[in-house]
């Protein structure tokens, strides 16, 4: 019988870690305590994570972008720019942490799972065809669109619902048809990208949907925005597979942006998702964790959607 929702982690991801770091091993530990503490949450199945093969970044990602993290790791760590870090471990737990991600899709696709979620460090959003930053070192979910498409989806939705623009994300499809790019983000913020006149290379035009949002925007007008530019966007779409870049530093107590949701927000918007990935896709969708910075809301915001999702 095929789960309505399965869970993923990759273990390792501990090993990556700075001190003082906002994109910290505890974000993931919140999230597993808050699900073990639920017993409905704690039910879940869980899928095996495998093991991360070179292959897997080179999907999306040039050999040059793959031996910059590979060679950092081999130093012994250092740092790719203000924001990005790397361990001696960052190489592995990242192959392993797309690994995942890639495990995710194909099981969505071949039927194993209505949905799922996929608890990974570190995260992948910003990560670009040519150069980690953001945090992030490989982009889980453009990985994870390339192997659902792999596996035989061919138009592919992502919903970065993330409080920054995912720039690495956006580049590696700005000139892909087959995969509708959509992010409500905060503006002007971190990484600057992300104007609303972005729609995609001519040959993809209108695949790429920005919706740049003011400093303090609620709850309420978020999910307005949702509603009246993203979800028509996807409806036209038509997607056999959406793709979540779960972030969950939209959220008001975070500390790291200046956003009003809540965590009912969150939920809403897994009800949307699993809506509109009902009406296409015979409810197929996978949540990939990209940010999220205060500890109590992360935990609460993604317990939420797996409420609705399990559902």
């Amino acid at each position: 019988m095929t789960a309505a929702l399965s869970l993923i982690r990759n273990d390792d991801q501990s090993a990556h870690a700075s001190p003082g770091h906002p994109e910290r091993p505890d974000r993931v530990v919140a999230i597993l305590e808050g699900i073990a503490a639920d017993q409905q949450l704690a039910a879940l199945p869980w899928l095996d994570a495998p093991v991360g093969r070179r292959a897997l970044p080179r999907l999306v990602h040039s050999e040059e972008e793959v031996r910059r993290v590979e060679g950092l790791a081999v130093k012994g760590g250092g740092w790719f720019d203000p924001d990005t870090y790397c361990t001696e471990d960052s190489y592995v737990v990242a192959l392993n942490a797309a690994a995942c991600a890639s495990r995710a899709a194909e099981a969505v696709i071949q039927g194993e799972t209505r949905s799922a979620f996929a608890v990974i460090r570190p995260p992948g959003h910003h990560a670009t065809p040519n150069l980690p930053m953001g945090f992030c070192l490989f982009n889980n979910a453009a990985i994870a669109v390339r192997a659902a498409q792999n596996a035989g989806a061919t138009r592919v939705a992502i919903l970065d619902i993330d409080v920054h623009h995912g720039n690495g994300t956006q580049d590696i499809f700005y000139a892909d048809s087959s995969v509708l790019y959509a992010s409500l983000h905060q503006f002007p913020w971190y990484p600057g990208t992300g104007h609303a006149s972005d729609r995609g290379d001519p040959g993809a035009s209108g695949t790429t949907v920005n919706v740049p949002v003011a400093t303090g925007t609620s709850a309420a007008r978020w999910l307005e925005l949702f509603d009246d530019v993203v979800l028509p966007a996807v409806d036209a779409f038509d997607p056999e597979f959406v793709v979540v870049s779960a972030g969950f530093d939209a959220h008001r107590d975070d500390p790291l942006a200046e956003l009003r949701l809540e965590d009912a927000t969150y939920s809403a918007i897994a009800e949307r998702v699993r809506t509109l990935a009902d009406a296409h896709c015979e409810g197929r969708s996978l949540w990939l964790l990209e940010g999220g910075y205060d500890l109590r809301a992360i935990a609460a915001s993604v317990a939420g959607c797996l409420h609705v999702l399990a559902a």
